[in-house]
């Protein structure tokens, strides 16, 4: 599976657990709710900035959100 799919999945995963929309989520991390789509759906090259952004919006350290079964 491509990396950009597996940051989407892990992201959605994450952004359901913990209850919020695409759109909150995108003004939470400071960037574009159509761009969060393509983050997602694996459309997107993500940036590490914007990686960052979306981690640090998630509410987790790096680690942890890569410590998943997604990026096996």
């Amino acid at each position: 599976m491509d990396l950009q799919v597996q940051f989407g999945l892990r992201v959605k995963e994450l952004r359901l657990k913990i209850g919020l929309s695409q759109e909150a989520l995108a003004y939470k991390a400071g960037i574009d709710r159509t761009y969060m789509t393509g983050v997602e759906t694996g459309k997107r090259n993500v940036s590490a900035k914007n990686m960052d952004k979306i981690i640090k919006a998630l509410e987790l350290p790096v680690p942890e959100f890569f410590n998943s079964q997604i990026f096996i």
